[in-house]
């Protein structure tokens, strides 16, 4: 227990109060295992002003802890006692050496003058050697803090060396920016010094510093200073406050600092003095211009954690500093009051973001308004989905400067994109995240247009753009393995939309009805483009079979550039059509064309050609001789006896016009061969739903399997072997028989271990 006893002008930090102090202070430990407890009580007879000490002197205490009768317990009783020759209060006797009669008072490490409070020497350990050096050293300096104003800043080299080891012994050395902190601490030691607090004046706060390390100063004000006392300093100042070095949050803004400053100064000056600030002094700087009082209000009533910090405040809130040489030191904390994050959704852009941990894809994709058509950005980001995730985000705002709307589906990327704003980052273990943080927040905080970011929960079914904004998001984050199968007609829009084939190509493909198939055709917009009247087979003379007759002209393609002939054949009985893009029309090219045709169709018995130089010049003649084909003109001039490949001209260019390049640079011969992919492998008929392709081999006579070997069955049921028997066909793993008047079982070939499943005959 601590008892005062001191100047009634020179109070330390005590006034006027109908309430009685109940706090006591121990100065020597007591033993806990002494299970006999007694405890003082205060005498309400005594309830009034505190008592305050006349004798300038300052005793401690000595409890006891011999055993109070019920008679005896000790009570408070006048502090002139204090200052007898032989000092007692009530039951308690002082030891004479406790007594302090003259300044400066030395409590609890500090050292009380008539007007200043300093603390007692401070014995600085410059050696460092291990972590516990650093610590102590780093806990003398904090405690000393609120009386010599020794800011985070400027401990922060110091604070930097408690990072990192947990062991106590490991090693440590101060760095030249450490040494330089304990220089500036060793000379505000020996310059700075706090006051003891005048009763008749108010108390005041005050915010300084520089963002990030914003600090503030509890003072009072004397106006009242004489003529004869103009040397004297106005300023009282009775303790710093500080933000924690540390901070919770990995993000804070600065109005959420000052609220965090505001909030300790208000709870410690309720703790020193029990009342509240006369005024709060935030003096904000802007960018541009004088903040004015209106934009103060504002700032609050926007800002929940200074609307917090400052409630049942019934004191002033000015902008301005007082004139004094402390507080004009340092630059007043630039703020931006203007909010670039809008609370309301833009008549804008669209912006969705996903991300997936197992297949790392950082996703943004986005309808573009002018094509309305779905555009993507897909790159990989190591880490957690979270940070691929921001990773997009920071790539929607370097993309997109104009104002938009950010949907996504993590609310930890939505609250930091809205707290990104100034924001004052505190720093991360993950240098990734770091990175990707400190570029959102420059790119937020010096963004001129607005955007507004949404969260939304993720895999719903719910209708309507969001949602569907959201799942393709998701569908393009999610691994190839787990990405979700859209519905067959979704299927066959996905299709049409690659590759543009027919509505019977489609009924085939994917099983969809007639009308759904025609219905894919006419919204399509590139088929609308560029389609045609649908004309009739035509009477030219076909073939009976694949390989019978074929036609062969030659189209231009301007775009190709220098490969714009492009030689055409195509097969009048089955449909399938060869081409290749040359730089001539010339019988070389000619023959080039046929030979690859050869290889990818087939050889014809016939070939039909117009009455062109190219197709009448020896060379060709002799070509066709030596391959076996024969060889027939139509009449000169007239493109009717060639109507089945000019109609194919025509299907060729059309489904070009219609598909989009799949890469960014594709050749000629690339663009040519997905034209031919479509109009052999996914085109066909209503009247004939196999393809071009499946119908040019499937009859053609050639490549039926002519010899069918017998082979011997094994029963695994009854051990015993038949046959021979015919085999219908065979293939990589399996082989099918056919078996007369018995249902085909299980089978295996004898050391090849083929396994077949039964079926019926």
């Amino acid at each position: 227990m601590t008892y005062t006893d001191h100047d009634m002008a020179q109070p330390i930090l005590t006034i006027n109060s109908k309430y009685t102090p109940y706090r006591l202070q121990l100065t020597e430990g007591l033993h806990l295992k002494d299970d006999n407890w007694n405890f003082v009580s205060v005498d309400n007879n005594e309830q009034g002003t505190w008592p305050r000490v006349k004798g300038q002197t300052v005793a401690q205490i000595i409890p006891t802890w011999e055993h109070l009768e019920e008679d005896n317990i000790p009570t408070a009783c006048p502090v002139r006692k204090i200052t007898e020759v032989k000092p007692q209060v009530g039951w308690f006797e002082l030891q004479e050496d406790k007594v302090q009669r003259m300044p400066p008072w030395r409590y609890l490490g500090l050292e009380i003058g008539k007007r200043t409070i300093v603390p007692q020497k401070l014995e600085i350990k410059a050696k460092i050697q291990t972590l516990a050096d650093v610590h102590q050293l780093c806990g003398a300096l904090n405690w000393v803090r609120p009386w010599l104003g020794l800011t985070t800043e400027d401990l922060a080299p110091l604070f930097n060396l408690l990072k990192g080891g947990e062991e106590l012994s490991s090693p440590r050395e101060l760095t030249p920016e450490a040494k330089e902190a304990l220089e500036k601490v060793e000379h505000l030691m020996s310059t700075r010094q706090a006051h003891r607090c005048d009763p008749d004046l108010p108390f005041k706060f005050i915010i300084m510093g520089k963002l990030q390390h914003l600090h503030g100063v509890i003072f009072q004000w004397r106006n009242n200073i004489k003529k004869d006392q103009g040397r004297e300093d106005p300023l009282l100042i009775i303790e710093w406050v500080f933000l924690s070095h540390q901070r919770s949050k990995r993000m804070t803004r600065p109005q959420e600092l000052v609220a965090e400053l505001i909030r300790k100064a208000r709870v410690r000056i309720r703790e020193l003095a029990g009342c509240d600030f006369e005024c709060i002094h935030i003096p904000i700087g802007l960018r541009s211009g004088q903040i004015t009082k209106a934009m103060l209000e504002h700032l609050l009533q926007e800002n929940e954690a200074l609307q917090f910090a400052l409630d049942s405040f019934t004191g002033q809130i000015s902008i301005h500093r007082p004139a004094h040489k402390i507080f004009n030191q340092d630059a007043k904390f630039t703020l931006n009051l203007k909010d670039v994050r809008s609370r309301k959704p833009l008549e804008a852009l669209t912006v969705f973001t996903d991300a997936s941990g197992k297949s790392h894809k950082s996703v943004m994709t986005w309808k573009d308004p002018q094509t309305q058509q779905w555009e993507a950005d897909v790159a990989e980001v190591e880490g957690s989905p979270q940070v691929a995730e921001l990773a997009a985000v920071v790539r929607a705002f370097e993309r997109f400067p104009e104002p938009f709307n950010l949907v996504t589906d993590s609310a930890y990327v939505a609250g930091v994109v809205s707290r990104a704003d100034q924001a004052i980052l505190q720093e991360v273990s993950n240098t990734a995240l770091f990175e990707l943080l400190s570029k959102l927040v420059k790119l937020v905080s010096h963004r001129e247009q607005p955007f507004f970011v949404m969260h939304t929960r993720s895999h719903t079914d719910l209708p309507g753009f969001i949602a569907e904004g959201n799942r393709r998001a998701d569908a393009l984050a999610a691994p190839a393995a787990m990405a979700p199968l859209p519905s067959i007609f979704e299927q066959a829009k996905l299709s049409h939309q690659l590759h543009h084939q027919n509505a019977p190509g489609l009924v085939r493909r994917f099983h969809i009805t007639r009308e759904q198939a025609k219905a894919i055709v006419a919204t399509c917009p590139s088929c609308n483009q560029h389609a045609l009247p649908t004309l009739s087979a035509g009477v030219n003379p076909r073939g009976l079979n694949s390989c019978e007759l074929w036609q062969t002209d030659v189209t231009h393609i301007p775009q190709f550039g220098r490969s714009k002939y492009v030689h055409v054949s195509v097969d009048t009985f089955s449909g399938a059509v060869f081409a290749s893009a040359h730089a001539g029309e010339k019988t070389l090219d000619a023959i080039k064309h046929l030979i690859q045709a050869f290889s990818f169709m087939g050889i014809p018995k016939e070939l039909k050609t117009d009455n062109g130089p190219a197709y009448r010049s020896k060379e060709f003649c002799s070509f066709l001789q030596q391959w076996g084909v024969g060889h027939k003109t139509g009449i000169p001039h007239s493109p009717t006896g060639q109507a089945v490949v000019e109609r194919t001209h025509r299907e060729i260019k059309r489904v070009l016009n219609q598909q989009q390049p799949v890469l960014k640079t594709e050749t000629p011969q690339t663009r040519l061969a997905r034209a031919l992919f479509t109009l052999n492998f996914l085109n066909s008929t209503f009247e004939f739903l196999n393809p071009p392709i499946v119908r040019h081999f499937g009859a053609n006579p050639q490549l039926n399997i002519k010899e069918r070997p017998p082979v011997m069955v094994r029963d695994p049921e009854t051990g015993r072997t038949e046959g021979p028997h015919d085999l219908v066909t065979w293939g990589r793993g399996l082989i099918y028989l056919l078996v007369v008047l018995v249902l085909l079982i299980s089978l295996t070939l004898g050391d090849m271990g083929i396994y077949m499943t039964d079926f019926d005959r």
